[in-house]
């Protein structure tokens, strides 16, 4: 492989995180507000507990990087409030941060073009190994949200304690 294949594989990463990005940023919230094909829950997930026993997704989920916040959006590593309206946003930018992740996973076959059989291994593999935790944090972390303001904001003063 030439180092011109090396700087584009090392710099076409971070552009396509960076594009896709900005560019799922830029899309109307009216394209997350609800949940679709894509992020609705599937039987399989069990309402979060597959994420809870098969992934112990509580044990690594707050270690993935949460980049919206350095691009203007919305910060979804910690709970900052417990209120509807905050749970609701919550949910909505997961819709935006699952899409775009699937987005970037999609991009892969990119690299495909210009690389040799294993650096396009080493290309999927890196795609999966960066999108799939954080399409995983985001469908869980919306299940969860969800069944809170279902069930726990029934009467509007009540503030969830769902975690």
């Amino acid at each position: 492989m030439t180092p011109a294949l090396y700087i584009a594989n090392f710099l076409g990463w971070p552009a396509i995180h960076l594009a896709v990005a900005r560019i799922t940023l830029a899309l109307p919230r009216d394209y997350f507000t609800n949940d679709n094909a894509l992020f609705a829950s599937r039987s399989w997930e069990g309402g979060g507990r597959t994420y809870r026993r098969l992934f112990a997704i509580q044990r690594w989920k707050t270690r993935l990087p949460d980049a919206a916040p350095w691009m203007g959006g919305f910060g979804k590593r910690r709970l900052i409030r417990r209120d509807r309206p905050y749970f609701e946003e919550f949910v909505l930018e997961t819709r935006r941060a699952e899409f775009a992740h699937w987005c970037m996973l999609g991009c892969a076959p990119v690299f495909f073009l210009w690389n040799p059989p294993w650096a396009c291994c080493v290309m999927a593999a890196y795609a999966i190994g960066a999108n799939v935790p954080c399409i995983l944090a985001q469908r869980y972390n919306r299940i969860v949200l969800s069944r809170c303001i279902r069930h726990s904001f029934r009467n509007q003063k009540r503030v969830c304690s769902c975690s």
